[in-house]
């Protein structure tokens, strides 16, 4: 099972915004969260991905986090994960509950999310609009399952997001990519789109105020989010990765691309050579 060290001791306190802007931002983000299955009605479907996006980027300011997307794929410049009605799978690290937020305020993305997050007040409500993919950490037997019902709906041209490390991290420590999912993209020859998501102070320094870990709740997790100051979600869109016929080893390029930036050298010679013994087990004769 996919197990994290970090504990609600790993979240710093920083600097927030009185009680009153607090509750302003509460009562904005409910208003958000209520009024938005109406408007998803009242839609046309050719509609629906803007109105999504729109409102998930309305929900996000609405938490006092700030929107910055780096794209480094050298495209046109638009920062999605890809065009209408291609299917890409979207690999990103997992810190807490606003990370959903943030990626679909980049572009709307079904998710392969926690099974329980349908019974969860409101954001429940939100997840069956989003059209979520249950998984059950506690019955993995079901892992094809859930990897034929990916690969379904890739090929049908959804953009599924998933969060491989299979539990939350506190936003400076991380996990390992966790190969089973990415088996769906090379089931179907889908694309993957690797995201590295962090979560920044006014300063610019990494922040762990969004992490939900350890014994956190949460309402304790979502008061913190709502009271803190000058937060920024960035977003890195790194160069795309092609399926491959193997699922460890397009679960490890995309680790190594997600993790550009925080590596050592010395961790990406490891990787790279890794890689070339992959490589050539993989070209041997059986």
């Amino acid at each position: 099972m996919p197990a994290s060290p970090c504990e609600t001791g790993c979240v710093q306190h920083s600097a927030e915004v009185g009680v009153l802007r607090a509750g302003l931002r509460a009562a904005s983000a409910l208003s958000i969260l209520a009024a938005y299955p109406f408007a998803h009605i009242v839609t046309p479907p050719s509609r629906r991905s803007v109105v999504q996006r729109k409102f998930a980027g309305m929900l996000l300011r609405s938490c006092g986090i700030r929107l910055r997307v780096v794209d480094r794929r050298g495209g046109d410049g638009r920062a999605l994960f890809a065009p209408s009605g291609t299917g890409v799978l979207v690999a990103c690290g997992h810190i807490g509950w606003a990370d959903i937020i943030v990626l679909a305020s980049v572009q709307p993305l079904a998710f392969v999310a926690r099974a329980d997050l349908i019974d969860w007040p409101l954001l429940g409500r939100l997840a069956r609009i989003m059209r979520v993919v249950p998984i059950e950490r506690e019955r993995l037997r079901q892992l094809p399952e859930v990897v034929e019902q990916v690969g379904q709906r890739l090929v049908a041209g959804e953009r599924i997001g998933f969060f491989p490390e299979g539990t939350t991290w506190c936003g400076r420590a991380y996990g390992k990519l966790r190969p089973a999912i990415f088996q769906a993209a090379v089931d179907t020859g889908t694309p993957v789109q690797p995201v590295r998501l962090r979560y920044l102070d006014r300063h610019g320094h990494r922040s762990t105020v969004p992490g939900f870990v350890g014994d956190d709740t949460l309402i304790g997790s979502v008061t913190r989010v709502l009271r803190a100051r000058g937060l920024t979600a960035e977003v890195v869109l790194a160069p795309v990765e092609q399926p491959g016929i193997d699922r460890k080893d397009l679960a490890r390029r995309c680790e190594r691309a997600v993790r550009a930036e925080e590596l050592s050298d010395a961790a990406h010679a490891v990787l790279a050579a890794a890689d070339r013994q992959l490589t050539k087990a993989v070209a041997a004769p059986a």
